[in-house]
């Protein structure tokens, strides 16, 4: 019965992630300015190697995908997620490679990664950031400062 009710437990929390990060989590530059737009909200630009970069796969795991994050950002913060992945299973659709590396033209011209950029909703930088495995709770300040 134990395991049942934590196996529910953990399916309910996955499932209440998951919708938290449809939320906010875009990779649709357009839907994530709308998003935006609509609430008066910042955008946290994220450039990403998912498949290849330690550092992006960590601060994805870390803050991104962290409950904390997550809660502390909604409503307050879009996130555009712009992956540059290398292996050939988690290629891109053209449209979508294309529009990554049109923002990657604008806003990552060094090609580092992870690049963090924060902009206003008309898409203007505001500031860089940058992830060096600091805490959520950090990384929120730096955020919002």
């Amino acid at each position: 019965m134990k395991y049942l009710i934590l196996t529910c437990f953990i399916s309910l929390s996955i499932q209440n992630l998951s919708l938290a990060q449809k939320d906010i989590l875009f990779t649709d530059s357009a839907e994530a300015q709308e998003y935006a737009v609509d609430n008066e909200t910042n955008i946290l630009m994220v450039f990403s190697g998912s498949d290849w970069c330690r550092p992006c796969i960590q601060f994805k795991k870390d803050i991104l995908m962290s409950e904390e994050f997550l809660a502390a950002t909604k409503n307050k913060t879009a996130i555009l997620y712009l992956d540059f992945p290398s292996k050939k299973k988690n290629k891109l659709s053209k449209e979508q490679t294309d529009n990554n590396e049109m923002w990657a033209d604008k806003f990552n011209k060094s090609g580092s990664f992870p690049h963090i950029v924060l902009l206003d909703h008309d898409m203007n930088k505001i500031k860089d950031m940058k992830f060096s495995g600091q805490s959520v709770e950090k990384f929120l300040s730096e955020l919002y400062e």
